[in-house]
């Protein structure tokens, strides 16, 4: 589903990352692990295809949806609005299950720029499921959320493991999801450590 071959990520002139090779397959989770500045966000926005990595290939088989820090949602449109957007645009039907699994049938007929930070997240989630894509790539999706939505979101991504997909996501907190874990100071371009036991990870 998604492979990365000796990729390189900066930030401007700054050179942040090298070296960096996995892959992902369907059912299978990829947790980025790394301190604040490391290059998570530009790693994740590179494989996106909104910025372009310093070196290396990326290789994806299957169409991937994207949510990073800013939510996305369309604050004048409201929570079924957002999402029925998102569902044409991929040619996917809007479906009540999506605002059910989500918790969000409630909040069906809110504007997305009343919500909660976590009603927000939420709608993230739902939003990336309405567009039935396979691959999901998500920017720190449990930062500031309470405990109630922190197991929301594994819950959700247990759920679309189950069903075929796969997940690569930078996160700072200890879920409850089975996934394996990348931890970027391996690669930070003033290290210069080997990747100790990554290959174990790779299938």
């Amino acid at each position: 589903m998604l492979e990365v071959t000796n990729l390189g990520v900066g930030r401007g002139p700054i050179n942040l990352l090298e070296g960096i090779n996995f892959s992902l397959k369907s059912g299978r989770a990829l947790m980025l692990r790394g301190p604040n500045g490391i290059g998570k966000t530009s790693l994740l926005r590179c494989v996106a295809g909104l910025q372009r990595p310093l070196t290396g290939d990326i290789h994806l088989t299957e169409a991937m949806a994207y949510a990073g820090h800013l939510e996305g949602n369309k604050g004048q449109l409201s929570v079924e609005e957002n999402l029925r957007f998102w569902a044409n645009i991929y040619g996917m039907p809007m479906t009540e299950e999506i605002l059910l699994k989500y918790q969000l049938h409630e909040l069906f007929s809110r504007p997305a720029a009343n919500l909660s930070m976590g009603q927000k997240r939420r709608l993230s989630l739902a939003r990336m499921l309405a567009t039935g894509c396979k691959l999901w790539i998500i920017d720190e999706p449990t930062a500031s959320l309470d405990d109630e939505n922190v197991s929301l979101f594994c819950i959700a991504i247990e759920a679309h493991l189950k069903s075929g997909g796969a997940a690569l996501f930078s996160s700072h907190d200890t879920l409850e999801i089975s996934t394996d874990t990348l931890d970027l100071t391996q690669f930070c371009t003033n290290q210069k450590i080997a990747p100790s036991g990554f290959s174990e990870m790779i299938e």
